[in-house]
């Protein structure tokens, strides 16, 4: 089971932007996210394609089952 942290943060062109973290060390805390979250926003480090971060939209955890199918 894969587990992915999602983080989306609101552009200055009032877009979404989302970063996201493989693995993230368990357990998650909800404070600790955002703080993380607007420390990014506040050192300007990420910019997209629609500009800086300048909001936290959200976080959110997503976690994926894969199972391979053998062909022959």
């Amino acid at each position: 089971m894969a587990k992915v942290l999602e983080m989306i943060f609101e552009t200055a062109e009032g877009k979404s932007a989302t970063i996201a973290v493989e693995n993230p060390k368990h357990p998650v805390h909800v404070n600790t996210i955002k703080l993380a979250m607007e420390q990014l926003i506040a050192g300007n480090v990420f910019v997209s394609a629609s500009g800086g971060f300048v909001g936290v939209k959200g976080a959110r955890l997503v976690e994926r089952n894969v199972e391979e199918l053998e062909l022959g």
